[in-house]
């Protein structure tokens, strides 16, 4: 099979929905030429529904990032899946969860940043410290953010959990480069997803995307940020790594 991923194996978590770009990246990554397996968190029945729309049928391991039991058998898992003696090519880590009083700056209590910041940054490392037995070779790791560089409405502790992501991602990079395995990040532009209904004013957020995109941009969309992902996957960018590549329209760049 031709296509950038031919002959890759690659594993993506957080697929929910199919407004996710979880479900983007995994349905791009088939069509060019990956084999693909899914994480569900919670809810396995409902991601392996969502599985079914995928162009090929994708099998889901169970994995919540905060069990260590789960994260210290997911390389077992995947090997059953893949059969023994064949290798996982990548990882999309694309997991974010704050607690409602994590949107609220100053009223927001420890224990309410520690879930943020360890379901939504600690778990990068987690995620790709526990594939490493089945990347012998390398490979490379895919992570999704949303803009970390500034203060957004509404964000407050999410955005904190970010920038702790991508400089969890800078480390990463750092430290597996002897061992082949490539990190970036994909920081892309909001995207009216299930994430996105529980972030208290997503839509005060989401407007700046209306008027300050100078190629444009459209929340429904969840495909040109799933392009990234995949991009990131292949070959194409080889010595690539601790990268943050952007995906929002051009709004990153914008001054006031």
């Amino acid at each position: 099979m031709s296509g950038i991923l031919a002959g890759k194996r690659i594993l993506v978590t957080g697929v929910i929905t199919e407004a996710s770009i979880a479900f983007h990246a995994a349905r791009l990554a088939q069509e060019e030429g990956a084999e693909v397996i899914l994480t569900g968190f919670g809810r396995v029945s409902l991601v392996e529904r969502i599985a079914k729309r995928l162009p090929k049928p994708a099998p889901v391991i169970e994995l919540d990032v905060q069990n260590q039991e789960q994260l210290d058998g997911l390389a077992d898992k995947v090997r059953e899946h893949l059969g023994e003696g064949v290798d996982l090519d990548g990882v999309v880590h694309s997991i974010a969860f704050g607690p409602q009083g994590a949107f609220n700056f100053l009223e927001g209590s420890w224990e309410d940043v520690s879930t943020a910041v360890h379901v939504s940054a600690y778990s990068l490392k987690a995620l790709t410290m526990a594939c490493l037995p089945v990347m012998p070779r390398g490979g490379s790791i895919v992570g999704l953010t949303f803009d970390a560089q500034f203060a957004w409405p509404k964000y407050d502790w999410m955005g904190v959990a970010k920038a702790a992501l991508e400089s969890t991602n800078r480390y990463l990079a750092r430290d597996l480069g002897e061992k082949n395995v490539r990190c970036n990040l994909v920081s892309a532009g909001p995207i009216k997803s299930m994430a996105a209904k529980s972030i208290p004013g997503f839509e005060e957020l989401a407007d700046v995307w209306n008027h300050r995109a100078p190629i444009g941009w459209d929340l429904t969309d969840p495909e040109p940020a799933g392009r990234g992902v995949v991009a990131l996957l292949s070959d194409w960018f080889p010595r690539t790594t601790g990268e943050i590549v952007h995906v929002d329209g051009g709004v990153h760049m914008m001054g006031a």
